[in-house]
């Protein structure tokens, strides 16, 4: 039997990666290949549907082929790297550093040379697949030679289960909600979020709550500086719920009244479409992959001037009909994401890659990584303190 593995950092309960990485399992284990997932860490729940990426190098084979989710230089994928297995990548993006300078240091460093070693990969992989043509076109800029989209069709059966009646009591009332899902992160700018209900609130309705709904564990400074900007605006019921189940998550859907979305860099955006089969207006910055996403539905709008997007939020919420029109178009574009064959680009890729030549096996001395992380560390000497740079001895 043919073996068709994954292999990824971490597999998180109730995220887009999660729901695709899933996804792709069960189409390949139906189309008759053994496949299995391997990671670094899991979510509790999702464990007994991992093995350890350690594991990997027993179950490694040359006419194995793994599907590699690329994230920030993990273990996980440096193990993959060396393998003699043939590999196909599969790119999700990373968020430019740029948004974590002065929240999050790490994560700047991480993302930073996250996308250096991403190029390491243009000669491993047979071929890299983004999942939205934002990110094919990135790939081929980082300089892959063979691209390809492989499409998200999010499941929505978690979105299909009876809504947590907590939360519905609590919000489900006269008032107006505003509604928010995804990671509280520097890229979503849940800060321009804010400004835009503030001026919403106090010119439009003021029985109006705003719901930020996602986790912020390790962002919690940034989460600080939210909740600072609320308190200088004097600003009331705004919320942030944290990481939620989805039956919570199904109920702060089911109470919204209009999805408000203001980020600046997104690989795809799978709330957008969960919005969309929940049948709430979509009001969205266009940016990066949102349009691509949206696909004509919704409301999109390019000035972030406050006062302008407060219009269009009364415009969208005191309007029944205009309600109705934007909703019957975003389930007009869920039937075009449904419509498209998921399982049959997934399988025809994987046919391609494995009827092709197997290309030589990779050569990777023991150091490889040492070295590589001692280049790009010179790299950033040589960009940001180029005296002391140069004032290196000429050695290799």
């Amino acid at each position: 039997m043919t073996r068709v593995h994954q292999v990824l950092a971490t597999l998180g309960y109730g995220d887009a990666i999660g729901h695709e990485v899933l996804g792709i399992q069960r189409v390949l284990r139906v189309a008759g290949y053994e496949s299995e997932i391997f990671v670094e860490t899991a979510d509790h729940r999702l464990e007994p549907q991992t093995r350890d990426y350690r594991e990997l190098i027993d179950a490694s084979q040359p006419d194995n082929l793994l599907l590699h989710h690329f994230s920030l230089g993990s273990k996980a994928s440096r193990t993959a790297f060396a393998l003699p297995d043939r590999m196909a990548l599969i790119y999700h993006n990373i968020t430019p550093p740029e948004y974590f300078l002065g929240v999050h240091r790490t994560l700047v460093r991480q993302c930073f040379r996250g996308r250096r070693e991403l190029r390491a990969y243009c000669d491993r992989a047979e071929v890299a697949l983004g999942d939205s043509e934002f990110n094919r076109r990135d790939l081929e800029a980082l300089g892959f030679r063979r691209t390809g989209v492989l499409p998200v069709v999010p499941d929505f059966s978690h979105l299909d289960l009876a809504p947590n009646r907590l939360v519905a009591d609590q919000f489900d009332d006269e008032w107006t909600n505003i509604l928010f899902v995804g990671r509280v992160i520097p890229n979503k700018r849940i800060d321009d979020l804010i400004l835009f209900f503030h001026a919403y609130q106090t010119r439009f309705n003021p029985r109006s709550r705003l719901l930020i709904v996602g986790a912020h564990s390790q962002f919690e400074r940034h989460l600080a500086a939210l909740n600072q900007l609320v308190a200088a605006l004097d600003l009331s019921h705004v919320h942030f719920t944290g990481h939620v189940s989805n039956e919570e998550l199904v109920a702060y859907y089911e109470i919204a009244d209009l999805f408000l979305c203001a980020s600046e860099h997104e690989g795809f955006c799978v709330p957008l479409v969960e919005a969309f089969y929940k049948q709430v207006p979509v009001l969205a910055y266009a940016a990066t992959a949102v349009p691509s996403t949206m696909d004509g539905a919704g409301v999109l709008f390019e000035d972030k001037d406050p006062q302008q997007v407060a219009v269009l939020m009364d415009a969208v919420v005191s309007d029944c009909a205009l309600q109705d029109a934007i909703v019957a178009g975003q389930l007009q574009a869920v039937e075009r994401l449904r419509a498209r064959d998921f399982a049959g680009a997934l399988l025809g890729f994987v046919k391609d890659i494995l009827a092709s030549p197997c290309p030589p096996k990779p050569t990777v001395a023991f150091d490889f990584w040492q070295q590589f992380d001692a280049a790009q560390e010179l790299e950033e000497l040589r960009l940001y303190r180029p005296g002391l740079y140069k004032a290196l001895p000429e050695a290799r």
